[in-house]
């Protein structure tokens, strides 16, 4: 049951949990972008992971399949990174 409450709660907010994922990804991007090899990996494979997970759910949610893919295949990029930035793959 607590599910079908978190996803009536996300479906009423779709549009703003979104935007929300859309802008946590273009910060994550633009800050690896601007600070280069000074970026805070951690940080920012963490950050983009949660906007990922956000968006796979909304995309789910409106069965959108083409979405679910690509924001589920950045979960799995972000795994990845978050391990190789905890040193975990090297």
């Amino acid at each position: 049951m607590p599910l079908n409450n978190l996803n009536r709660l996300i479906h009423a907010n779709l549009k703003k949990i979104e935007m929300t994922g859309v802008v946590m990804r273009i910060f994550s991007f633009s800050l690896v972008s601007w600070l280069g090899p000074q970026s805070p990996f951690m940080f920012v494979w963490v950050f983009n992971t949660t906007d990922a997970i956000m968006l796979t759910w909304c995309a789910v949610l409106k069965r959108d399949a083409a979405y679910t893919l690509l924001n589920a295949f950045w979960i799995l990029i972000g795994v990845v990174g978050i391990c190789r930035a905890a040193g975990l793959w090297e």
